[in-house]
């Protein structure tokens, strides 16, 4: 009995003195996380497991229609568009990252500014550039009914075709950016190596690079899928019947556990394809052991292969300039002038001056922009504050602390509306016993929910080069936690954090697919405004609003990149012995 009592006595002294021995910064860290943790719960796992429980509310009866009814059809469709949008954007994307990486020809410096164009398109407006530019009556297929004689409807972009060609020329930038910056960090020596053992150049892309670019590979399938699957704008327009087409349907009919189950079956089709890529990406390990330089870029000699590289410069220029440039034309057209023509023939200044001195059309701009504001104020304390606890935490539990603010990211933005009706359709203590649903502050909510990953991540990033002995070092000299958290560590941080702010505000300003689940019909956003105004053949002021979103997010770019890369935009100044210029401190 002694024997046994000893290690067990020595063992809950060891408990003790390791609970004695966690510092203030430790102490201060799990206290920190019950708020967080608590926040998390109560608006992104509740609303999940709400939504849930209503699908069950009559038996799973609704699961048993699905298996049977058009619901099943239409996930095989969302599925099946999703995957041939990974195919296609992969190919575009990749294909564009390795001509711009490793050639040099003439237009390369043009076409690498307007590649990453498409990113300034936000989903709704996007799309509606789109079908007014390659649809049954838009002004590429009437162009050409003009130049061929065919019919227009036979040279039109139309249903799952028209899908494809949206999700192709928006979603590419994810594989593109990711095998850019994959290309850019690949060691030329691998690749002498391989050609100096035989290996072609086929054979060193496919044994070689191809391995090598495998996170970039799934990072932009990942991205590509999820945004796919939750995609709602061009389904609508295409008029496809995929998930999030049913969802709202749904919803929209008062079948709420119907519309429940639709969404936790998206949901959990979009968390097991993550599942499945990061699988597939850490089963083997693609890690590059020599420091070796950059490949260097090829130039492209002879007059003929110049002349064709520059027309085929322009041509992509042109196809990627052209949804940004429909968008600005028809933002001034006269409503009802446009039937036949292949352009609007009559333009005015109108559209813009109606949205700032009426002010019914003021309204959604600031509804948007109010609502944003309010969703990228929480996401920056909850995203910021959860990056530093996770990056402090000592011990288990901050991988689950990382999945929990990161799965909104991997939910449709339908799916994250019914999530929201479903948890706060009545009064809870969570909602201050108030009813979410009808008033102004479910958009913010909702909004929040989104777009806080993007905060998180961001923060994530610029913590994680920040050397925690920094903050020892201002505890040493008698700051507490707090002080520290305040003073040093957050004005390190500050750069990726506005950042990261400033993109969760302007994918809340160009919202629609969670808001046309639940906005309140007194305050319409902008994203559902400008579908309300297409819809009721509006269409000058529908591209007037949908111009300003392409302007803000453009600025927010421009932004962006300024704080991400500081030093690029600062004066030069000469040294000393004037041979060598250095950036200003």
């Amino acid at each position: 009995m002694t024997l046994t009592a000893r290690p067990a006595a020595a063992t809950v002294r060891s408990a003790r003195r390791n609970r004695s021995q966690l510092t203030a910064s430790d102490r201060f860290v799990y206290v920190l996380a019950a708020p967080l943790v608590l926040i998390l719960l109560v608006y992104i796992v509740f609303p999940m497991i709400a939504t849930v429980l209503t699908s069950f509310e009559n038996g799973g009866s609704v699961y048993t229609s699905f298996l049977s009814g058009t619901s099943r059809s239409a996930l095989g469709l969302s599925v099946g568009i999703s995957l041939a949008s990974v195919l296609t954007a992969g190919v575009v994307g990749t294909g564009l990252a390795v001509l711009l990486t490793r050639f040099d020809f003439p237009g390369r410096s043009v076409l690498k500014v307007f590649a990453l164009l498409p990113l300034a398109l936000p989903p709704l407006i996007g799309a509606m550039s789109f079908y007014y530019l390659y649809g049954t009556s838009g002004i590429v297929p009437r162009l050409l009914e003009v130049v061929t004689g065919l019919p227009a409807a036979s040279m039109a972009f139309d249903g799952i075709a028209g899908v494809m060609l949206v999700h192709t020329l928006t979603m590419y930038p994810y594989f593109y950016l990711a095998v850019s910056a994959g290309l850019s960090g690949s060691d030329a020596s691998l690749e002498e190596a391989a050609m100096n053992l035989g290996a072609g150049r086929m054979t060193m892309w496919r044994t070689v690079l191809l391995p090598m670019l495998t996170p970039a590979l799934v990072s932009g399938a990942l991205l590509t899928f999820m945004v796919s699957m939750a995609s709602f704008t061009a389904p609508q327009f295409y008029n496809v019947n995929t998930m999030t087409m049913r969802i709202v349907a749904a919803k929209t009919s008062g079948a709420y556990d119907l519309a429940a189950a639709l969404s936790t079956v998206l949901s959990v089709v979009s968390i097991l394809f993550l599942l499945l890529m990061r699988w597939y990406q850490n089963r083997r390990l693609t890690r590059s052991m020599s420091k070796g330089t950059p490949q260097a870029v090829r130039v492209v000699h002879g007059i003929m292969p110049r002349i064709g590289a520059a027309v085929g410069s322009a041509v992509i220029v042109a196809i990627l300039a052209a949804p940004v440039a429909s968008i600005v034309l028809l933002a001034f057209t006269v409503n009802g002038t446009w039937t036949t023509q292949i352009i609007p023939p009559e333009y005015t200044l109108q559209n813009f001056v109606d949205i700032f001195t009426e002010p019914r059309s003021l309204r959604p701009l600031l509804v948007s922009s109010q609502m944003s504001a309010v969703a990228m104020a929480a996401s920056i304390v909850v995203g910021v504050l959860t990056a530093w606890v996770i990056a402090r935490w000592k011990g288990k539990g901050a991988g689950i602390l990382d999945l929990m603010i990161m799965l909104p990211w991997a939910l449709p933005g339908t799916v994250v509306g019914i999530n929201i009706v479903t948890a706060f359709a009545s009064p809870t203590p969570f909602n201050l016993g108030q009813v979410f649903i009808g008033s102004l502050w479910i958009l913010p909510l909702a909004y929040f929910i989104r777009f806080v990953p993007l905060v998180f991540r961001n923060a994530a990033a610029s913590l994680a080069q920040i050397d925690p002995s920094v903050e020892e070092a201002a505890q040493n000299l008698g700051a507490g936690p707090f002080r520290t958290l305040r003073t040093i560590t957050l004005p390190l941080m500050a750069r990726g954090v506005i950042a990261g702010a400033l993109l969760a505000f302007v994918h809340g300003f160009g919202e629609y697919v969670a808001s046309v689940v639940i906005y309140p019909a007194r305050f319409v956003p902008l994203s559902v405004e400008i579908y309300n105004r297409q819809y009721a053949n509006d269409l000058g002021s529908a591209f007037a609003y949908g111009s300003l979103q392409v302007l803000a997010i453009l600025i927010v770019l421009i932004v962006s990149e300024i704080l991400e890369k500081p030093g690029r935009f600062r004066r030069r100044r000469p040294a000393a012995d004037n041979t060598i210029t250095t950036p200003v401190a």
